[in-house]
């Protein structure tokens, strides 16, 4: 090896050396940071994976890369109080930087296991009655969020019902029999005893279940009720057996309006609300803004500003239901 060539390759060695530990130490300042999730369903729901997937997809176009500069954590409860506690412990000791909670009994764990650890919810029903922030505008503390329903809803659900379905006579809303959101003061019963005065002729009845093995005989009570349509609440309980309830709903004959679009897509005759998917992308964009180091009580409570009608035309012809133009004008997908 020549005496220049010899040179240039101690040079590259030489270079090559000192430029390692200035990789490393490039790497090592790069904080991986850690986002938590406790999720109120079981891990094989595709519903609860697909708007995982979508938060994900929002903090990757946002620069956050899993096994680069991000770690996720998921614990995954289904709807039992107990599990969801013991779940957010588990959480809060592993010290993530924020912690995601998609309904209002995750974010209550949540709030009895940290005071401190950023928390972000979605799908929250009432964040101010519930005491998680102190105010939409201004949170203040360690929670914050993206609501689920507006004031108005009640009425809507039951504007719909009555449109595609005018020969009912009383509506249930069916409800588990633990919700904070169907309690006397709870969002829910406020929404719907405020509908109550516009449709004087109308009936409204409870319908709590205490598990999944009683929705049966709640149905078919519902059944032997001429006149009778139902209202399912947008709930942790009715989302993990959505198909259980829109199967049923089918078997009794029963005109009935949900919450989210996955309860029309397995046979639902209609469903009016959030798109959940949408939500938990905003969600993504807030934990962002955590992780860069903005205080979760300085973000504002975002409530719903659009609702999708979806209509199922293949249920409706089952029930011997005709959709009124009007309302098929509305809707934002018809599944034929």
């Amino acid at each position: 090896m020549g005496v220049m060539r010899r040179r240039a390759f101690i040079a590259l060695l030489g270079g090559a050396a000192a430029s390692c530990p200035l990789m490393a130490r490039a790497q090592r300042g790069e904080r991986t940071r850690r986002v938590g999730m406790l999720m109120p369903f079981e891990q094989g729901d595709p519903e609860a994976q697909a708007r995982n997937a979508a938060i994900q997809a929002v903090l990757r176009e946002s620069g956050w890369s899993e096994g680069r500069n991000v770690d996720y954590s998921f614990r995954w409860a289904g709807n039992d109080a107990a599990r969801l506690q013991a779940s957010a412990a588990e959480l809060v000791g592993l010290r993530p930087d924020v912690i995601l909670a998609p309904s209002t009994i995750a974010t209550e764990a949540l709030r009895r296991a940290t005071s401190t650890i950023p928390i972000v919810f979605v799908n929250v029903l009432d964040p101010v009655g519930s005491g998680f922030v102190a105010s939409l505008a201004r949170p203040g503390g360690n929670t914050t969020g993206f609501a689920t329903v507006e004031p108005s809803i009640g009425g809507k659900w039951l504007e719909l019902l009555i449109a595609i379905a005018p020969a009912t006579k009383q509506v249930a809303i069916v409800f588990s029999a633990k919700s904070f959101s169907m309690a006397p003061a709870g969002p829910l019963t406020q929404t719907f005893n405020a509908a109550a005065s516009r449709f004087p002729a109308l009936k409204l009845l409870r319908a709590p279940v205490q598990d999944a093995a009683e929705l049966d005989r709640v149905f078919a009570a519902q059944e032997r009720v001429p006149g009778n349509g139902l209202i399912v609440a947008p709930e942790p309980f009715t989302s993990i057996h959505y198909q259980a309830i829109t199967t049923l709903a089918a078997r009794h004959q029963l005109p009935a309006v949900y919450p989210y679009r996955f309860f029309a897509a397995s046979g639902g005759l209609l469903s009016y609300g959030i798109d959940l998917v949408t939500q938990y992308r905003q969600a993504g964009r807030y934990v962002d803004r955590i992780l860069r180091g903005t205080r979760p009580g300085d973000l504002p409570v975002q409530l719903p500003t659009k609702f999708e009608l979806v209509i199922n035309l293949r249920t409706a012809k089952a029930l011997g239901l005709e959709v009124p133009p009007t309302v098929l004008a509305r809707a934002d997908e018809v599944i034929e």
